[in-house]
């Protein structure tokens, strides 16, 4: 009786939620006068109170971007990254059709109501397209609300209520935000969160029907999850044994160890960058660094203009962050231990570092030739794009090499040694690096992906227990 009550509860809220998104599309096309007159008085007081201020513009962009695209996007394929390795494939189908339901619905919405952005005396942020509903607002909902009911089962009891406030706390923030940054009205924001309630409402009715055709037990999903059978499988780590030589002063130690490498990695970069920016201005001879990029500029071609166009591209910072997440997910998806995970956000936020700290120091200027991307932020030495590439690379192989016997596991060694190379040849012929700044992309990513190996130990977890007690799913078992 009492989940009849609360599935009734819940079927009159998202009702609810479907008929004032449906008043509100009707009064924004009619152009009600007292919705309007709303709707102006908040847009221009928040934009009186917000403009002046630069840091009140920064925190709400901040803030906004939470609810971006590209933020949602990569939360939403790391989590169906985690749920399909997991074999959870009910509640990856579940994630994806969510999220792709509003992704559909914001612009066709869009389209359909044609309702123009707010003007304000002060603009301080500018969103492109129509005003109604408000993507930033439905697909925020959308997305946190479903990883919520995703990954409910996985926390303790205790837990679920507060991270229910502290994600509605998030989607609230969002939507005052875009408020604040003079780019919606208040009813394009209500309109986006009761769409949205709606939506998820109806997606996860749908999943309940499911559960029931197949003889299982009706959910409370705000309570509960959707899955809760799931719980096991949902935790991002398996239970193991302690470490207690990392408890306590173990870990201080690694954190110092990791100090200590970090500062003479910097000082080798340095020690080797100084001296070749400043022989001839950074454009002498030496190991072929005036002879090399000006044969690649005099060799140019447009179709190796194209393939090294794409393999600069695949070194950049989007990219490697890219390759990163995905790595970092499946890490933890197969291993269940947050030691891989660490060790790869150690090596590429320490390469990050090393590259724009090193690069600082030196300064040295690019190659005396035609620069086919265009003027760079930073200098020549060491090249950003290969030290990345080495090191999530290598990353990736390192973590791979122990845990399989399967054929394919070298495909990670060919690409740590290939894709660096790609990416080095890339960058020379476009002009943007010397052989020397190539030299020195090695040494940084050598000695700080091997510090980090020696410290994190990042496949610890193949020795701490034996391997008939490792958590399941393992490569070892999908690759038998």
């Amino acid at each position: 009786m009492r989940r009849d009550k609360a599935a009734l509860l819940r079927i009159t809220g998202f009702g609810a939620a479907a008929l004032l998104f449906s008043v509100l599309v009707i009064a924004v096309r009619v152009r009600w006068l007292p919705l309007e007159s709303v709707d102006r008085g908040v847009a221009d007081g928040l934009n009186r109170l917000v403009a002046p201020s630069e840091f009140l513009v920064n925190l709400m962009g901040g803030i906004s971007r939470l609810g971006s695209f590209g933020v949602l996007a990569w939360l939403v394929v790391i989590a169906a990254t985690v749920l399909l390795v997991r074999r959870q494939y009910r509640l990856t189908g579940f994630l994806l059709a969510t999220a792709l339901g509003g992704l559909v619905l914001d612009p066709a919405l869009k389209l359909a109501v044609g309702r123009l952005r707010p003007v304000v005396e002060q603009p301080v942020a500018h969103g492109g397209g129509n005003s109604f509903p408000s993507g930033h607002s439905l697909n925020s909902f959308i997305c946190y609300a479903a990883l919520v009911l995703v990954f409910l089962p996985a926390l303790e009891a205790r837990w679920r209520r507060p991270l229910l406030i502290a994600v509605g706390a998030v989607v609230a923030l969002i939507g005052f935000s875009r408020l604040a940054l003079g780019v919606h009205f208040l009813s394009d924001v209500v309109g986006g969160w009761s769409l949205a309630v709606a939506w998820v409402g109806l997606c996860a009715a749908a999943f309940e029907l499911w559960r029931y055709e197949h003889g299982r037990r009706v959910t409370e999903p705000l309570s509960e999850g959707l899955e809760p059978e799931a719980a096991e499988d949902l935790h991002p780590t398996a239970p193991h044994q302690h470490e207690p030589e990392r408890a306590g002063h173990g870990r201080a130690w690694v954190v110092a160890g990791l100090g200590v490498a970090w500062v003479l990695t910097f000082g080798a970069l340095v020690a080797l960058g100084i001296p070749l920016a400043h022989y001839r201005d950074g454009n002498g001879n030496l190991l072929g660094d005036r002879a090399i990029p000006h044969w690649f500029a005099e060799h140019r071609a447009d179709a190796l203009g194209r393939i090294t166009l794409v393999g600069s591209e695949v070194g950049n910072t989007h990219a490697i962050l890219a390759i990163g997440l995905v790595v970092g997910a499946v890490a933890l998806a197969l291993v269940r231990r947050w030691r891989p995970v660490v060790f790869l956000v150690t090596v590429m936020f320490g390469e990050l570092s090393l590259f724009l700290a090193s690069a600082a120091i030196v300064g040295r200027s690019r190659p005396d030739v035609e620069n086919m991307d265009g003027p760079m932020p930073t200098s020549s030495y060491p090249s950003g794009h290969v030290a990345a590439t080495i090191c999530i690379w290598a990353t990736a192989a390192v973590l791979v090499m122990p845990r399989t016997r399967a054929w394919w596991r070298w495909l990670f060694v060919a690409a740590a040694v290939v894709m660096p190379l790609w990416v080095a040849v890339s960058r020379m012929y476009r002009g943007m690096h010397h052989p020397t700044d190539i030299l020195g992309s090695c040494v940084l990513a050598a000695l700080w992906v091997f510090a980090a190996w020696w410290l994190l130990r990042p496949n610890h977890d193949l020795v701490e227990e034996p391997a008939p007690a490792r958590a399941r799913p393992s490569v070892q078992a999908a690759t038998a």
